[in-house]
């Protein structure tokens, strides 16, 4: 079977096992994570910037979907679209990390390409994309033989009929299916070419409590449509299609919120006029 590689593995994250290792457990117990109240997790929300700036709140996101049952599968939603695009999805093969290779899950893969029109990626032809891959350690450390299925979608009302769609698929067949959507939050300054409020301090506290607070706070509500259309004017979710089509799968599972997991900013690691926000958040 064909294995997709792992672009990002040494550069945005340690390419070796035992690297990956030793940043996981430094992430279990970082401080900025508050504990779960929620048993009984479905779906999360991660970032997906180097594992330096955000890996952190990934991985504990990730680590919180772990039960007494682990689950057969778990969707990955992301990838950075514009509102038009097609949406893509991996239906087979394997995918590349360094703690070894994941399986796609076809079953699933395809009931959704009977439903949805998809363009197919496959190991030797897809987007190169990191909102996805950097996930793929987290998932195969705490999940050993969990499948994925890696699926990209637009900021589009189409998402979220997607991600319910994944819960129904999950109800028929009786698997244990969890989800994640892949988001960073504001990306704020020069080199995004955003910079609404200047710049210092002042910026970085409007980006915190006000611009990235308003989509959290939708997050957390467990409203996809508001997430779309704050993230079409405000600019503060790059991949919002990821998130509403989590949402969607976790109020179709019979989630009624979100519990807010942490918020950090790359200005936390490295201070300066350009930045970007991060949130994890478990349903």
């Amino acid at each position: 079977m064909d294995t997709r590689k792992a672009d990002f593995a040494g550069s945005w994250y340690p390419g070796h096992a035992t690297e990956c290792e030793k940043d996981i457990k430094d992430y279990l117990s970082d401080p900025v994570i508050n504990k779960p109240e929620k048993k009984n997790t479905v779906a999360g929300i991660v970032p997906h910037a180097g594992w330096y700036f955000s890996g952190s709140v990934a991985c504990n996101v990730i680590r919180y979907l772990k039960q007494e049952e682990v689950p057969d599968v778990i969707i990955v939603f992301g990838m950075h679209l514009p509102e038009k695009s097609a949406c893509y999805i991996m239906k087979e093969g394997l995918w590349e990390t360094p703690f070894g290779d994941i399986r796609v899950d076809s079953e699933i893969s395809e009931k959704l390409v009977k439903k949805f029109p998809f363009q197919i990626e496959t190991p030797n032809d897809y987007h190169r994309d990191n909102t996805i891959e950097l996930q793929l350690p987290f998932i195969k450390y705490f999940f050993k033989d969990t499948r994925i299925v890696p699926i990209g979608v637009p900021p589009a009302e189409k998402s979220i009929e997607i991600g319910r769609t994944v819960a129904e698929i999950a109800a028929e067949t009786g698997m244990n299916v969890k989800a994640i959507g892949s988001t960073d939050l504001t990306h704020y300054g020069m080199n995004y070419g955003f910079v609404p409020h200047g710049s210092g301090p002042d910026a970085v506290d409007w980006v915190r409590n006000d611009n990235d607070k308003r989509v959290i706070d939708a997050m957390l509500e467990l409203d996809p449509e508001k997430v779309l259309l704050e993230a079409r004017k405000n600019q503060n979710a790059c991949c919002a299609g990821a998130v509403s089509a989590v949402m969607g799968f976790a109020g179709k599972s019979g989630v009624e919120k979100g519990q807010f997991l942490a918020y950090t900013n790359s200005y936390d690691k490295t201070p300066g006029n350009s930045f970007v926000g991060y949130t994890g958040i478990i349903y």
